[in-house]
């Protein structure tokens, strides 16, 4: 029942850390992208059950591939990270489609709490 998982971020630690909590814990991550663009490519490609999107990135924010995701699959389950915790960008994802937010740096329950919480 192990769920699939892109992980969307521009820091290669930042995806590296993210890697190892969810293995950790029993979920596959199946592909990762460096900003935006390649989010939304490797969505398309890999069909993940859910994606942790790093808000800000080069080439397309990360609120930008959520709405191009959604766009593409009504049905997509998509987390958002940030480093700030800025109210507005916060209700932005939300309303744009995000199912939940994690605040980096990242505690590992809160982490695997959101992806529970989404794909269980």
């Amino acid at each position: 029942m192990a769920k699939n998982i892109l992980i969307c971020d521009d820091a290669a630690f930042m995806r590296m850390m993210i890697k190892d909590i969810l293995t950790k814990n029993g979920y596959t991550v199946i592909g990762e992208a460096e900003n935006g663009v390649k989010a939304v490519e490797k969505y398309m490609e890999l069909k993940p059950d859910l994606v942790l999107m790093d808000i800000t990135m080069p080439e397309m924010d990360g609120i930008q591939a959520l709405k191009q995701i959604k766009q593409n699959d009504s049905g997509a389950s998509v987390i958002m990270c940030s480093a700030m915790g800025q109210q507005a960008m916060v209700i932005e994802s939300i309303q744009s489609g995000a199912r939940d937010f994690i605040v980096k740096p990242f505690q590992a329950d809160r982490v695997i709490e959101a992806v529970k919480k989404v794909v269980g």
